[in-house]
């Protein structure tokens, strides 16, 4: 299911739309702006809301999926339209474990402790 963002407000007003949206990463298909180098800059931002429950994508007038080349900018679109929380979900990219990796200029027995030593408290 697909609609344009002046659907918004009408269903809305019908109490059809859901109270948050997803914001997801997407490969991009507009070319265009600054930003247009397709093999440097390969994604783009994505939105979709629930209208009856179901998802839905936000095209453009021209029906072309919506696309968005930083989170900042989705952010001003979203609260312009009304929306104060969404959840975003990137399966693209490639994410970190969370523990970081170690200074090999280092040896082992100078390593920085990622936390306090309980004896040295």
């Amino acid at each position: 299911m697909t609609i344009t963002q002046s659907d918004l407000a009408s269903l809305r007003e019908a109490g059809r739309l859901g109270d948050f949206p997803v914001v997801y990463r997407v490969n991009r298909q507009q070319k265009g702006g600054g930003y247009g180098d397709q093999t440097k800059h390969p994604f783009a931002w994505g939105i979709l809301v629930y209208v009856d429950g179901q998802l839905a994508r936000i095209n453009s007038a021209r029906g072309f999926g919506r696309e968005w080349n930083d989170l900042d900018r989705a952010e001003k679109w979203i609260r312009t339209h009304g929306f104060w929380y969404w959840w975003t979900r990137n399966d693209l990219e490639v994410t970190g474990t969370g523990e970081s990796e170690p200074d090999e200029s280092l040896d082992e027995t100078e390593q920085i402790p990622a936390w306090p030593q309980p004896n040295a408290i």
